[in-house]
């Protein structure tokens, strides 16, 4: 379990096959072999580490279902380690299991900041509301506005510079996750709805 609060931006080492290695200072202290990080929101497995490096092994599943095969070397990622019993939950409940790929379509700098309208598939238009929380690229937001075709974020100046989202542009895909107690009440509701009254 995560929390969607970035806590350093990493750089793509390599990518090779299905070996993602990434460089970092933060990540790697505390995450063995087997451990849990947080990679542009895809929960991955560290299979490898030294002092300033973490090696993932990507399936092809993953690959299809995230932007994690768009990587390059070079290019900087957003870590996070696994949220523990006694830290503050800063953002929101994040899995790290991506929903789908949406793609920004503009942004707008702002004094102080900037709003970024990002589409995103149909089929999680439902879960997206206006106040409510979404994770992009593994980064934990606010939904400004929501429509038929997308929602707009809101950074802030310390986002925009202490994640991947400073950087990013029209036409950039980028990882969703929807807020999965969204997808538990509709479950919870489709079953009731289907068990009829008095059940």
């Amino acid at each position: 379990m995560f929390t969607g609060i970035v806590e350093e931006l990493g750089r793509v080492a390599g990518l090779e096959e299905a070996r993602l290695t990434v460089g970092c200072e933060v990540a790697v202290l505390d995450s063995p072999v087997g451990a849990s990080v947080a990679v542009n929101g895809v929960c991955l497995t560290v299979v490898e580490q030294a002092d300033d490096w973490l090696a993932f092994d990507v399936t092809e599943e993953t690959f299809q279902r995230t932007t994690l095969g768009d990587l390059r070397p070079g290019d900087p990622v957003n870590l996070e380690r696994p949220v523990s019993l006694t830290a503050r939950m800063g953002g929101h409940m994040v899995q790290g299991h991506v929903d789908g790929v949406g793609a920004v379509a503009r942004v707008e700098e702002q004094e102080g900041g900037a709003t970024v309208w990002i589409t995103l598939p149909q089929e999680l238009g439902r879960y997206v509301v206006e106040k409510g929380s979404i994770t992009v690229d593994g980064v934990s937001l606010t939904v400004t506005d929501a429509r038929d075709d997308g929602f707009g974020v809101a950074l802030i100046p310390h986002t925009l510079a202490a994640t991947t989202l400073g950087t990013v542009r029209a036409g950039d895909r980028v990882n969703l996750e929807v807020d999965v107690l969204a997808k538990y009440v509709e479950r919870l509701l489709g079953m009731a709805k289907d068990q009829g009254p008095g059940a």
